[in-house]
Order: structure tokens, then C-alpha cells, then sequence
């Protein structure tokens, strides 16, 4: 096994995913800065306290339409475009890959891995920021919020996310996300749930929806499964 990745409950043996899909921002890339930036100007222009970088890093996880109705009530649609007027201003400029991301979906890719993006930022963005990094040719389908009839943690993106490349959802297919929504969305589809982030779960943090494997980064995560 991979040094620094942790099988954190059964199956004790996994087998090669034949697709991995991947949460976005915190997973493959950082692109905090711009995010705290837009979330920040749209509440002052609300009316509303500032979050810090880590309440954004916290709060930030549903999608638009499933949290701002209780963050702007009725008025959640203007803040809606409020938000991603400013954030289209810098997301692109501030945009950084998190370590050992590329070097993984080259491999992954070149391995005949299929992979997809689910995320909840909107997908325009999702896919201009990929476009930007150049990284829109290792994926069968970037799929974000607004594209599915439902945002994660429904299945719709997961499958939308599947259409067209012969996978079907079940434990080959990995899906690999830094929060408690990935891993419900990953379990809510029947496949398999991996957690990408520095910190092991806490006891008792995912007991809902517990990860089937930890990787602390994108190099771990890439180690672990040409260890397979």
C-alpha cells in the first residue's frame, strides 16, 4: 500500500478504478482567493459580516441554489449574480493547481482511467478554469452545478457525469472529494468514496457517510493506485 493512504473501512482490498470522478476546488485545484473574494463582496453588498478564509473553506460546499435561499432568502437569485459577477472579475487570474494534480490525471489518463469531473461550481466556470489550465482534454465530462436537474449530493451529476463512457456507477467507479457532500454523493451513487485531504478523518466526523480510502494529496492518491 501506498505510504501516507489509509483503506479506512471494507473493502480491505480495492481493485483499479476503472473511473474516477473528482471533486474541483480543494481537490484538484486552489482557487480559495477569488472564491472568499466574491462570497465576501456579495454578503457586504447584502448587508451581511464577512467570513474568514477558513468559515469559506467550511461553509462553501453546497451549491448555489441548495445554499443561498438561506443565506439571502428571496433574494437569492440577485445574490446569485451579484456573487458571479465579481467572482468572473479574478477566478481565472488566481487560479493554482494543488500539487502532484497533473502528473496524476496525465497518468490516470494514459492508463485508460476515465475521468470526470462533479462539482458545485457552476460548470461555465468549471470548464473555463480547465480550459485555462489546459487540463479539459483529460476529462470525459466536467459536470458542475446547474448542469443536472440536481447538484451534489444527488446522483444526477454523478451519472450525467458517466454518460457516454461505458462505466457504470458501482465500487469501480472512485469518486474523490476533500468534503462530507463528496462522500455522501459517492455513497448516494454507489460508488466508491475517497477522501483527499491533509487530516484523517475524525472519530465519528463521516459517520453517515464514512470515506472508503484517505489520501492526504493528488501524489498519494496516484501512488496509492499504481500500487494496485
Amino acid at each position: 500500500m501506498s505510504v501516507g493512504a489509509t483503506v479506512t473501512r471494507e473493502p480491505a482490498v480495492l481493485a483499479p478504478p476503472q473511473a474516477l470522478l473528482f471533486d474541483w476546488d480543494n481537490t484538484l485545484i486552489d482557487s480559495w482567493a477569488a472564491i472568499q473574494d466574491a462570497q465576501n463582496y456579495t454578503l457586504a453588498y447584502f448587508g451581511l459580516k464577512p467570513w474568514t478564509l477558513d468559515e469559506v473553506r467550511t461553509r462553501v460546499r453546497g451549491s448555489m441554489r441548495d445554499t443561498f435561499p438561506a443565506l439571502f432568502g428571496d433574494r437569492w437569485l440577485e445574490a446569485g449574480e451579484v456573487f458571479y459577477d465579481r467572482f468572473t472579475e479574478h477566478h481565472l487570474d488566481t487560479l493554482k493547481p494543488l500539487p502532484g494534480a497533473e502528473e496524476m490525471l496525465r497518468w490516470l489518463q494514459a492508463s485508460g482511467v476515465y475521468l470526470g469531473v462533479v462539482s458545485n461550481k457552476k460548470g461555465d466556470y468549471l470548464r473555463a478554469e480547465a480550459a485555462r489550465l489546459g487540463w479539459e482534454g483529460y476529462f470525459g465530462s466536467i459536470v458542475g452545478a446547474f448542469d443536472a436537474a440536481s447538484d451534489k449530493p444527488a446522483t444526477d451529476p454523478v451519472h450525467l457525469a458517466l454518460a457516454g463512457s461505458g462505466v457504470a456507477t458501482g465500487p469501480s467507479v472512485w469518486f474523490a472529494g476533500d468534503t462530507d457532500i463528496d462522500l455522501e454523493c459517492a455513497s448516494n451513487a454507489g460508488c466508491l468514496p475517497v477522501l483527499v485531504r491533509d487530516a484523517p478523518p475524525a472519530p465519528g466526523e463521516f459517520a453517515d457517510h464514512p470515506p472508503a480510502l484517505h489520501v492526504p494529496d493528488c501524489t498519494t492518491l496516484l501512488n496509492f493506485v499504481r500500487s494496485l
